[in-house]
């Protein structure tokens, strides 16, 4: 993978899942709802200045968020914040690179 490139689409694991799983406050936040099914599906990442994942999120009843995840390298803390989102998404919306 190139830096800054964005890697395939790859089954979730769970570390994915802990890091979907700290940023969903920020998430219900934004919404102004709450999620009580947040199972991530797949992931693609990107490095930069640290990491952004690229995450598929089941919501449940057929519904998926796709969130974009911002860890910072070690010397910066590793600081770990959601750093945006799109929701209206299905099971077959590919994961792709949104700001």
């Amino acid at each position: 993978m190139m830096p800054g490139g964005l890697t395939a689409a790859k089954p979730a694991t769970p570390e994915i899942q802990q890091l979907a799983e700290k940023v969903k406050p920020q998430l219900e936040a934004r919404e102004n709802k709450s999620y009580p099914v947040f199972t991530a599906t797949e992931y693609r990442s990107q490095v930069v200045a640290g990491t952004n994942y690229f995450i598929k999120m089941d919501v449940g009843h057929g519904e998926y968020v796709h969130i974009r995840v911002f860890q910072a390298l070690p010397c910066n803390n590793g600081d770990i914040s959601l750093t945006g989102y799109q929701t209206g998404k299905t099971a077959s919306d590919p994961l792709s690179y949104f700001g």
